[in-house]
């Protein structure tokens, strides 16, 4: 069982690139960051996880990612580099592919692409985004993406995505690109888009029940209905809150999850390394599985 570990970066958190190295040093096998470009300042959307139904203040000040997993690159050696989750439908495409693609190649090959489509239509609509056809946006993005990584000459015409054709460079260390996993949570619609155009899944909040449940149906749509190798699928789940007894890990695993990423909620207010350092034990718990 790998462990991951999420950051949500503010500019009270202290150094990117010192609290990747904590994270590398303690054992998390990835390092990833959050994504909120915008806090729009009035919004009428209701936010389940808080008690007031208000979103989070700090969601408006995170530090971009990928200038986050930039600075964390140039401080670690080993730990894997992730967004979670990039809101992909809100970035230039071939901005996101550049950037990505420079992490990658100048990280030897770290970095792991958490994508979603958003679930916040003011910031959405901020940001040009069309909120009905988001999830569209983000199976072309995603197709985009793979075009611009991996051809000499790269085009792309979609119904939202389009450019003629043009050379994009650094190349991904990692060939053929950089995994690109699926953050979407509602079961319902999220299994078909994985199965259909994900290297994996992450969701949040997954139990080991749910996932034993839907794992194998990703897996069969995978093969039946697009002809893909079910076994190249990498499946893991975010955790909030509490973070889970080995006992929960042993399940999970059993359930075909392969990486649990603990969130450090903390890390938003205060010291990031502090944050990181109380979700030590998980690494501890994951190890004796083996």
């Amino acid at each position: 069982m790998k462990v991951g570990v999420l950051a949500f970066l503010t500019e009270y958190s202290g150094n990117p690139g010192a609290i990747a190295r904590e994270a590398e040093k303690i054992g998390f096998e990835s390092f990833w960051v959050a994504e909120h470009l915008v806090l729009p300042a009035s919004y009428a959307t209701y936010y389940p996880r808080s008690s007031d139904g208000k979103v989070p203040e700090f969601y408006g000040y995170l530090i971009d990612p990928f200038v986050a997993l930039a600075m964390a690159a140039t401080t670690t050696s080993k730990i894997k580099l992730g967004t979670g989750i990039c809101l992909l439908p809100e970035r230039n495409v071939i901005e996101t592919a550049k950037a990505a693609a420079s992490i990658d190649h100048f990280s030897n090959g770290r970095l792991i692409l958490g994508v979603g489509a958003g679930w916040f239509p003011e910031e959405a609509r901020i940001m040009g985004v069309d909120f009905t056809k988001r999830w569209k946006h983000l199976r072309e993005s995603v197709e985009a993406l793979r075009v611009l990584w991996t051809k000499d000459v790269a085009s792309y015409e979609g119904e939202i995505i389009k450019f003629p054709p043009v050379k994009l460079g650094p190349k991904p260390a990692q060939k053929p690109a950089p995994p690109i996993l699926i953050g979407a949570h509602d079961p319902k619609y999220a299994l078909k888009r994985v199965a259909r155009y994900g290297d994996g899944w992450c969701p949040g909040g997954l139990s080991p029940e749910k996932a034993r449940e839907c794992i194998p149906q990703i897996k069969k749509m995978a093969k039946e209905e697009y002809g893909r190798d079910p076994e190249k699928l990498e499946f893991g789940v975010l955790v909030m809150g509490a973070a889970p007894t080995a006992v929960t890990l042993k399940r999970y695993r059993e359930a075909g999850i392969s990486r649990v990423v603990m969130a450090a909620a903390g890390s938003a207010h205060g010291d990031g390394i502090k944050a990181i350092r109380e979700l030590e034990s998980v690494v501890a718990s994951a190890a004796d599985l083996w």
